[in-house]
């Protein structure tokens, strides 16, 4: 189990972290901002100049979810990470990735009244006797407030909150203690589809309105939006996989089978194994049934018909070149064969 101490910089994370492991048996302090120290060691330059902060690195969140299921191999029990994450995208993957490892995470939001989180931050000291250090670290806090304000919409949705205005670390803990132990403070519900060991099959259907936009969701459990669709299950047809899978995701029984656009073999990215990827034309949904959209569960976020110019502000370019090409084979009434998204033969 993971006990993931969410909050403000300058809310009180680390110190209650710490107190925290006192009161809950075989528990370890797992800290991934050494990752980030890290991971700024061993990256050029150049590349860290292209973010604003460690988060921001794909290979940080990928070595934080890595680095958690390594050590609780090593360990057992339960983590506790006190580590801020303001970006939902950032959150999702993270979770995400735990949950593929079938690790539990349950999210606890310390939040703390905001004149307070300033007295906090004003009296933060990270380096002794080196005022210059302190007074960036201070900067840097008081520039995250804003981002930390505009996340407690999600973020008060998501985790279990606790208000630490008037709390010390200790009680602080022996609250998140109780939350635990009564089940208040639950496991997040998040999809748990465990990481491919092999190749995967995977078929995704595009569903479009009556202005032909197309219709994109937003997975829980990785960044970027998608089709509906999914991994095909053995002995399943790819276009019945695809029939299931928009039945599951957003609650529409197609009655027809949908019409192949295009096959596209995405070559292994490690640590990925890529596979092929089948796009199927699911037809335009009237009106009144695109009305009847439903997202049953924890996997989706939300939904939306998107032009192709807003899809390429969405989705990860690799899928974007895939649906761009299903939308010329939908015009054309063909099917293209496609490599790592450009068409071939």
């Amino acid at each position: 189990m993971i006990v993931w101490i969410n909050g403000a910089f300058g809310a009180g994370k680390t110190s209650t972290a710490r107190e925290l492991i006192d009161l809950i048996p075989n528990c370890t302090l797992y800290d991934p901002e050494l990752i980030g120290g890290e991971v700024e060691r061993l990256l050029p330059q150049k590349r860290l100049a292209e973010v604003g902060d460690y988060q921001d690195l794909p290979i940080w969140r990928r070595l934080v979810v890595d680095t958690a299921a390594a050590l609780l191999t090593e360990v057992g029990g339960a983590l506790v990470v006190p580590m801020t994450l303001l970006r939902q995208e950032y959150r999702d993957e993270i979770f995400g990735g735990l949950a593929s490892r079938r690790i539990p995470v349950r999210h606890v939001l310390l939040r703390t009244d905001e004149t307070i989180l300033r007295g906090r931050i004003a009296a933060r000291e990270v380096a002794e006797g080196d005022p210059e250090v302190n007074e960036r670290a201070r900067r840097w806090c008081y520039e995250h407030i804003e981002p930390y304000r505009a996340a407690l919409g999600w973020l008060t949705g998501d985790a279990h909150v606790i208000d630490n205005t008037g709390l010390t670390p200790r009680e602080t803990a022996v609250s998140i203690a109780a939350a635990l132990r009564t089940g208040t403070a639950g496991v997040c519900e998040i999809v748990q589809t465990p990481e491919p060991t092999a190749e995967t099959l995977a078929a995704g259907v595009l569903l479009f309105d009556e202005e032909d936009r197309v219709l994109l969701v937003d997975p829980t459990y990785k960044p970027g939006w998608e089709f509906p669709g999914g991994v095909v299950e053995a002995g399943e047809a790819p276009a019945r996989a695809g029939i299931r899978e928009v039945a599951e995701e957003i609650g529409i029984e197609l009655t027809e089978v949908p019409r192949l656009l295009v096959v596209d073999w995405e070559p292994p990215r490690p640590p990925g194994y890529g596979g092929l990827r089948l796009l199927f034309d699911g037809g335009r949904l009237p009106a009144r049934l695109a009305e009847t959209l439903l997202l049953p569960g924890p996997e989706l976020r939300g939904w939306r018909f998107v032009d192709e110019e807003e899809a390429a502000g969405l989705l990860p370019p690799g899928r974007y070149e895939r649906l761009r090409w299903a939308l010329r084979a939908r015009e054309r009434g063909t099917v293209l064969n496609l490599e790592d998204g450009v068409p071939v033969g």
